[in-house]
């Protein structure tokens, strides 16, 4: 059954000229499920009002955007589909023809380098005949029709937009970030016409229970035994936060778009309640929630989007 639309296009995004709405659906690809099955979930995604589309090479090894190329058919020209480069110091043009295929596109609206997040590579991308000339010629070709950077640096992400070299930046914005994406880098894409897509509200699922990062959960904890000496059932025991704190939060701070992987039903019915409820925090709520996400951070695992709590 189709999804009722929660959500209109809200915002441009930069200086594209596209309405993007709030929330952008993140990669789902799971290639322990369907195509099907993962068309479908993505569908219903873009049947709520979803309309920005992230995907990338890597995610399952092509299977995302396999799935996106199949659940776009017939309303490609209302969403905006961002995939990525992958192999950054690789040529720019077979990459971006490789995924055109997988998604069965002509273009795409944006190409972004994937994980740019070192200095010493940005600036052999930034050099004339680099990575970023190699991608204004797709542009200029029609291959896509904007570019940036993906990034867990906000010194490469100051540099990059400082540079006009991105259309599209995407970087962490949520309650366990370095500030300085909040502070710094979201007002200077604001100031810069940068559409700005941010992940990590959820902290890799760190923030809401406990894992070590997608799909990487800890050790389960047992709740109780049955009498026949089986578990009964498992709990997170760690701190925790809920999808509708962090989803806030993120919406407070004021992204174009907050990127969530979305990848079953249950999880998108979460994230639209969470955004439907959303009023902009109070300055003591949105600290409360900061202090309790670096509690809900700590045991589980490395952070390489941000240091870790303790140092």
């Amino acid at each position: 059954m189709e999804q009722a639309a929660l959500f209109s296009p809200r915002r441009e995004l930069g200086r594209t000229g596209f309405i993007a709405s709030v929330l952008g659906i993140g990669d789902l690809a799971d290639r322990s499920l369907p195509l099907e099955t993962c068309v479908a979930t993505l569908r219903r995604a873009i049947d709520a009002g979803l309309n920005v589309v992230d995907t990338a090479p890597g995610y399952e090894d092509g299977y995302s955007e396999q799935i996106v190329g199949e659940a776009v058919k017939g309303m490609r020209d209302k969403l905006f589909i961002v995939s990525k480069i992958d192999d950054l110091l690789d040529p720019v043009a077979p990459q971006i023809e490789a995924s055109l295929r997988r998604l069965q596109l002509d273009y795409t609206d944006a190409f972004v380098f994937h994980g740019l997040s070192d200095m010493a590579i940005f600036a052999q991308l930034a050099a004339p005949g680099g990575g970023f000339d190699q991608l204004a010629a797709c542009i200029e070709a029609g291959k896509t029709r904007f570019g940036g950077i993906s990034s867990h640096n906000p010194e490469v992400l100051e540099a990059a937009m400082a540079a006009g070299l991105c259309d599209i930046a995407m970087f962490p914005v949520g309650p366990f970030v370095d500030e300085r994406y909040i502070t710094e880098i979201l007002p200077l894409a604001k100031r810069r016409g940068v559409g700005s897509i941010c992940f990590k509200t959820f902290g890799a699922g760190k923030l809401l229970g406990d894992t070590a990062g997608y799909n990487q959960p800890l050790q389960l904890r047992p709740r109780g035994k049955l009498s026949s000496g089986g578990i009964d059932d498992v709990v997170a025991v760690l701190p925790r936060l809920t999808v509708s704190e962090c989803l806030h939060y993120t919406l407070t701070v004021d992204p174009d778009v907050a990127l969530l992987g979305l990848s079953f039903p249950n999880e998108q019915d979460q994230a639209f309640a969470a955004a439907q409820s959303f009023q902009p925090l109070r300055a003591e709520a949105a600290t409360d929630i900061r202090v309790r996400a670096m509690a809900a951070r700590q045991e589980k695992g490395p952070c390489w989007w941000n240091p870790d709590p303790e140092k």
